[in-house]
């Protein structure tokens, strides 16, 4: 399949045809130099449709992170010959580093006002990874590290507040548990606008009305169908409404209606 039969196969729109050509250049310098490369931070819809065209190209040696497990926005790594998972995580020099902001301990700083502050020196997104916020007053960072001496000489502080910067090892990251809420409904099918309107806490109508609008996405594509049938393990999310994981499909009810144990996150 040649290139150009890849993206008219993969992308759904420009955008995402501009993304995953980058990731197809990408993926062609490390296999015909036999070097390590990687992409810029991917947030999960994008990493989404990264997985579906390194799918179809036959899945070649690749890897996400973001610093630590289960980060949410990470970079797609490509592997020399030569190299195994562990090594690259390993590695002092690995593409990404994080940085450590502390601030005033009285400091109410949200995740929204540090992005803005970084924002403000001109850096682009693709090139921040997580924004943690450990406890009031201390921030931790993930970035590509090509970018990390940009931000330690330039970046200031956020809002009224000065940082002390000072660059931290991946090791050192302090993420936070999620905040979720377990549900356990049933349907009579896990028909897609059913699990949403549970999950939700939505009226069916209404959950079928935001799926035929776009904003509701499967595993972080987005999905139009309401009677699209959901599964053990997928994630469910909606514009300006959040993100639930089906987290079990225990069976059914004597009436034959399916269980459903969901997490939605808070």
């Amino acid at each position: 399949m040649t290139k150009k039969e890849l993206l008219d196969r993969c992308a759904r729109n420009g955008a995402e045809r501009v993304l995953l050509a980058r990731v197809l250049d990408k993926l062609e310098l490390a296999r015909s130099r036999g070097v390590p490369t990687h992409t810029s931070f991917l947030s999960p819809a994008e990493q989404a449709a990264v997985t579906g065209l390194l799918n179809a190209w036959g899945n070649p040696r690749h890897m996400f992170w973001g610093g630590y497990p289960d980060s949410e926005r990470s970079i797609c790594l490509f592997l020399a010959d030569w190299q195994e998972e562990e090594s690259v995580l390993a590695d002092p020099d690995a593409p990404i580093t994080a940085l450590q902001a502390q601030f005033h301990a009285g400091a109410s700083l949200t995740h929204r006002d540090i992005l803005g502050s970084l924002m403000g020196l001109g850096i682009t997104r693709e090139v921040l990874g997580d924004i943690l916020l450990p406890q009031p007053g201390l921030c931790q960072v993930v970035v590509l590290r090509e970018t990390a001496p940009i931000l330690l000489s330039q970046w200031e502080g956020a809002g009224r507040y000065k940082a002390n910067l000072s660059e931290l090892s991946l090791d050192r990251l302090v993420p936070q548990p999620p905040r979720v809420k377990t549900i356990r409904e049933t349907v009579a099918t896990p028909r897609l606008d059913a699990v949403a309107a549970a999950g939700f806490s939505l009226s069916r109508g209404k959950a079928a009305g935001l799926i035929s609008a776009g904003k509701v996405s499967v595993n972080h594509r987005e999905c139009l169908k309401a009677d699209h049938q959901m599964a053990e393990g997928d994630i469910l999310t909606c514009r300006g409404l959040g993100k639930c994981v089906v987290k079990e499909v225990p069976g059914q009810t004597k009436k034959g209606r399916t269980v459903l144990v969901i997490e939605r996150y808070l």
